[in-house]
């Protein structure tokens, strides 16, 4: 199983999401996952050292000389059976075919989720359309909504990030977009002192935990 994370704006947590179901997929078979980075933030929400070298990036770089066997070369163990892919040094390649080769090489019995980076980066969105499960990671504000609608994909679902006082929820998001909320992540301050104290790797806070099931 591939699962894309991905964005229509920035800020919206998609690297959080991505780690938190990291963490919980690693822990729920016995194969373990994978957290493939291209936005260059996954490993310290994950708490781990910032990984040096090329990376993600530079082996997307290099062509389609390099198959599955270096890509994978480059996996990071993260403790409790997740292992991570980090950025690397260099800028992401602008190619929808790099995007697509790397889904392609990540494809296997293991769990993978991708943080596809930046929004509107064509690699990262290739691989959420290659993708098995393709979220799109969004707080329901009416800019985020109209980069949504036009982004260049549909997604399989939604992971709507709830905060208090927003005049869009639920419903507006699902009539917008034609896909389903597959989870509502409430704002809780647990999850960013989590992130902050590099503990994701070894817990998920609880109602992260609880939102992310329902979604995987």
């Amino acid at each position: 199983m591939l699962v894309a994370c991905w964005s229509a704006k920035g800020g919206s947590g998609a690297t959080v999401v991505a780690a938190g179901l990291a963490v919980l997929l690693a822990r729920s078979g016995s194969e373990g996952a994978l957290a493939v980075d291209l936005g260059g933030d996954l490993p310290a929400v994950l708490g781990l050292p910032e990984p040096g070298g090329p990376g993600v990036t530079g082996w997307m770089a290099a062509g389609p000389d390099l198959g599955p066997d270096e890509l994978h070369a480059l996996e990071q163990a993260a403790g409790h059976g997740l292992a991570v892919i980090g950025r690397g040094d260099g800028p992401v390649p602008a190619a929808a075919a790099d995007g697509e080769r790397l889904a392609a090489c990540l494809a296997g019995p293991r769990p993978v989720v991708v943080d596809c980076g930046p929004p509107g980066e064509p690699a990262g969105l290739a691989v959420a359309a290659a993708a098995s499960l393709s979220l799109l990671v969004l707080r329901p504000c009416f800019l985020a909504l109209r980069r949504a609608v036009a982004a260049p994909l549909r997604p399989s679902g939604v992971i709507l990030v709830a905060e208090a006082g927003r005049a869009l929820g639920r419903q507006d998001v699902e009539q917008a977009l034609g896909v389903p909320v597959r989870a509502e992540v409430a704002w809780d301050p647990a999850v960013a002192r989590c992130v902050d104290a590099g503990l994701m790797a070894g817990r998920v806070p609880r109602t992260l935990e609880r939102a992310l099931r329902r979604a995987s």
